[in-house]
């Protein structure tokens, strides 16, 4: 019951909700993809599973239509990030955010153009979300790379950060810190990879990627996501329990 309540507790929010839709999409392109090309009597059953795993992605990006002033409001919060101690951190931090911005309506632009809106090239308004997105997670990734350089030196040598002996509770937080952005590398990794996929042909392995492959790494992706929501949640949940 524990459960239900806590997977009906998400569903209520548009970020648990959005994380359950993009889990399940790549769920059904992974099963989808495998069963057209490995299970040809199973093909019917993979092609509905594709299906919905469209339907799903455009369910997606219709909802993202609303995410311009979230996304505004977050970026406006950070500003140019004057509470990061790291000046790589920070800079890279305010340029992920600002390709970030840049997504939506790029997106918009494009989903407008497939749905006979606008009458423009849908196609360069894709690849150009697409590279934006790319360009994130890319910054995404460096970003972790440098937290993760920068707490292995306070761990190693806790010294120069922390006067006298490190506690054992900071050490711990300090550790949970690294398995977070360890996380976060890797689903900014396999994220990046699609995305670079879905770029026009031409560039790196742009459109070489079988379905069931891009459905693997989109659901690693996104249960590596959700396990990090959930595990924020507990801790918050931790930190006010009396």
């Amino acid at each position: 019951m524990a459960s239900l309540s806590c997977l009906a507790s998400a569903l209520e929010s548009y970020r648990g909700r959005d994380r359950l839709i993009r889990t399940l999409g790549y769920c059904c392109q992974l099963v989808g993809g495998i069963l057209v090309e490995q299970c040809p009597a199973q093909s019917d059953v993979g092609m509905r599973l594709l299906a919905l795993s469209t339907q799903l992605s455009h369910c997606r990006t219709v909802l993202r239509l609303f995410d311009d002033l979230a996304m505004f409001a977050y970026t406006k919060q950070y500003g140019l990030g004057a509470e990061e101690e790291d000046v790589f951190v920070r800079w890279v931090s305010v340029l992920g955010n600002l390709a970030d911005q840049l997504y939506y309506p790029c997106e918009h632009v494009a989903w407008a153009a497939d749905a006979k809106i606008l009458h423009v090239d849908a196609a360069r308004w894709w690849a150009l979300s697409t590279a934006l997105w790319g360009l994130s997670l890319l910054l995404g990734i460096a970003r972790s790379l440098r937290m993760l350089l920068k707490l292995r030196q306070k761990l190693q040598n806790p010294a120069a950060a922390f006067p006298g002996k490190l506690p054992r509770s900071r050490r711990k937080a300090l550790e949970t810190q690294m398995w977070s952005e360890t996380l976060t590398l890797i689903s900014n990794l396999a994220d990046l990879a699609n995305a670079v996929h879905w770029l026009p042909p031409g560039v790196l392995w742009a459109g070489c990627f079988p379905s069931w492959l891009v459905g693997l790494l989109g659901t690693v992706s996104s249960v590596l996501s959700m396990y990090q929501a959930v595990q924020t949640h507990n801790s918050q949940a931790d930190a006010t329990s009396p």
